[in-house]
């Protein structure tokens, strides 16, 4: 199950880093069904699977964060034997998945007190933080008009604004990456999730950086909603995931490079307020 979890994370076959970080600590419950000969040898095992976890995709600072504390709470506890360090595993994991939902929870719940009556928003790509904040002000009356750009080359916007146009209240175009410019005058807020944020970048789908340079051009506000878990101090260095050339186009590329990143950087001064569970943040220049 572990190397199934490491292997769909890798794939990116999960796209929320909330769900990836949940998956991958339930993933390391399986542990604590098995036998282990010493506690050092089931710490050792809990260590090396959670490092697989974590290396399957070096972007999710929720993962990352999710599986140290994992593994740190383990250790620490000084177990004196293999059942005690398998009850703390499962202890540590409930905690840490009910950490990571309610948090998210709660970041939908800042968010959706931040967006105002009849605002036109753009959003990109699919965010499940995004799409609870956007539910939860349609429940208080809201109604919205609200831009998803299809997040090229995997078309997650598409996935998106399938979902916002059943909600009642809401009026939803697709639109594509690049036709953001041709858009944004007419509108009120950009709302992105986050994949995270590490000294002073924003790190999220690809695509989000001119959206953000261009919103600023058009003083247009950015705000960006997600866990206070994905906003690093330290100890966190992103790696960028570069995919496969055949989702960029499907004929060979002849005499010429394909390079197809997940993610991109945009500076927070572009971003105006980063919503989280613990409240907002006042950013930009």
């Amino acid at each position: 199950m572990i190397d199934e979890t490491a292997a769909e994370i890798e794939d990116m076959q999960t796209h929320s880093s909330s769900v990836v970080a949940v998956k991958a600590a339930r993933s390391l419950g399986e542990l604590t069904a098995r036998e282990f000969p010493t506690v050092d040898a089931y710490l050792k095992t809990l260590e090396q699977n959670s490092n697989i976890l974590r290396n399957a995709n070096l972007s999710h600072a929720s993962l990352h964060n999710t599986q140290r504390d994992i593994v740190e709470h383990v250790t620490g506890s000084e177990p004196e034997s293999v059942q005690e360090a398998q009850r703390e595993t499962e202890a540590v994991i409930r905690r840490v998945i009910e950490q990571v939902e309610q948090a998210k929870r709660r970041a939908a719940e800042q968010a959706a007190r931040e967006l105002e009556l009849g605002e036109t928003i753009m959003t990109h790509d699919y965010s499940t933080t995004v799409l609870s904040a956007i539910t939860r002000a349609l429940e208080d009356g809201a109604e919205f008009s609200i831009y998803v750009t299809e997040a090229r080359p995997r078309y997650l916007g598409r996935k998106m604004v399938r979902r916002l146009a059943n909600m009642e209240g809401i009026d939803a175009t697709l639109i594509t990456d690049g036709a953001c410019g041709e858009f944004l005058p007419d509108v009120d807020r950009v709302f992105l999730g986050m994949t995270c944020i590490v000294d002073e970048t924003l790190y999220n789908r690809v695509g989000t950086y001119p959206m953000a340079a261009t919103a600023a051009d058009l003083a247009v506000p950015v705000t960006v909603v997600g866990s206070s878990a994905k906003i690093v101090d330290g100890g966190f260095t992103f790696e960028n995931e570069y995919r496969k050339a055949s989702e960029v186009m499907r004929e060979p590329a002849d005499g010429f490079t394909v390079e197809n990143p997940a993610y991109d950087a945009t500076p927070t001064r572009l971003v105006d307020t980063v919503v989280t569970d613990e409240g907002l943040t006042e950013l930009g220049e």
